[in-house]
């Protein structure tokens, strides 16, 4: 199994009504600038590990699960809103770094949540890392009366069980299903990775710890002019880190491209592209290294 060169520590901290579960790396000090990073559509924070594990040099790190992932309860809710993640944010840099701007990463729907945020509290943020936040296609308000019923049959299916996660006889399983989603992932890694992804059961199966209801078609629509308004006000330095595979073209087949996400990133007024090679959108498990190297010479 992979060998950890740096041990988190866990942290339960009272966010709204929830006990965030926040995993730490290091120790606050006067010189070092809080890094926070968060992460993305059904991932953990322990799949920074790689990353914080790479880094050359010491730094303050912390890493929660968002609500409804990890160890941190969803609330008992039944779908998930996206103003809840930047609110739970804004909460977590007043516990952990209320006086000081903080350097910020976030990966996949952590990305778009940290350049949301970071246009609504500019100051809070002194470097702004994007890991394939890329936003989504843009929509029209004719689509507003299918989205909304969408939305309610999905909650259906959901009350009936029908959008559980799959459950696992074995770890073992687990690792082999995130190598299937992920091919570079090693199996050292993915073994590691899956006891941290997925929690054994009293009936000693292996669950995914992410609510299905994150799943759930979001019933709001995604207003791009929204999205660029708050990139205009990232008064911070913005790197916004790609990976070689394009995923977007996988994932929206024309409906949203990658030159279309370049023209949207063109709104930040400071912001630097990077691309990793041989990666894909789980790039902080792909080229961790190479993606280490990146932050710590932006954030230098």
């Amino acid at each position: 199994m992979y060998q950890v060169k740096r041990v988190f520590r866990s942290e339960f901290v009272p966010i709204r009504t929830l006990q965030y579960h926040v995993q730490v790396w290091g120790e606050p000090a006067p010189d070092k600038i809080p890094l926070f990073m968060v992460h993305g559509w059904m991932d953990v924070a322990a799949s920074y590990q790689f990353v914080v594990d790479a880094f050359s040099q010491d730094h303050y790190i912390i890493a929660p699960d968002w609500r409804g992932y990890g160890r941190t309860p969803s609330g008992g809710v039944d779908a998930f809103w996206f103003p809840d993640y930047m609110a739970d944010l804004d909460f977590l840099l007043d516990h952990y770094a209320p006086d000081q701007p903080v350097n910020l990463v976030g990966h996949s729907l952590g990305g778009n949540v940290v350049m949301m945020y970071a246009g609504v509290r500019p100051e809070r943020i002194r470097r702004l890392v994007n890991l394939e936040g890329f936003g989504l296609p843009a929509t029209l308000p004719e689509q507003a009366p299918l989205r909304y019923a969408t939305w309610m049959d999905e909650l259906k299916k959901l009350h009936r069980g029908e959008m559980d996660l799959k459950a696992y006889d074995a770890v073992s399983g687990v690792a082999r299903r995130l190598m299937k989603t992920n091919p570079r992932l090693s199996p050292d890694k993915a073994e590691w990775l899956a006891r941290h992804w997925a929690q054994e059961t009293v009936q000693g199966q292996w669950a995914i710890m992410g609510q299905p209801a994150h799943k759930i078609t979001s019933a709001h629509l995604y207003h791009v002019e929204e999205a660029l308004a708050h990139y205009r006000r990232l008064s911070m330095p913005v790197l916004a880190v790609e990976a070689s595979d394009n995923s977007l073209d996988m994932w929206w087949k024309g409906k949203y491209t990658l030159a279309q996400y370049h023209e949207r990133i063109r709104a930040v007024p400071d912001v630097e592209i990077a691309l990793i090679p041989d990666a894909g959108h789980m790039m902080h498990h792909d080229q961790p290294e190479v993606l280490a190297a990146l932050i710590e010479r932006f954030i230098a």
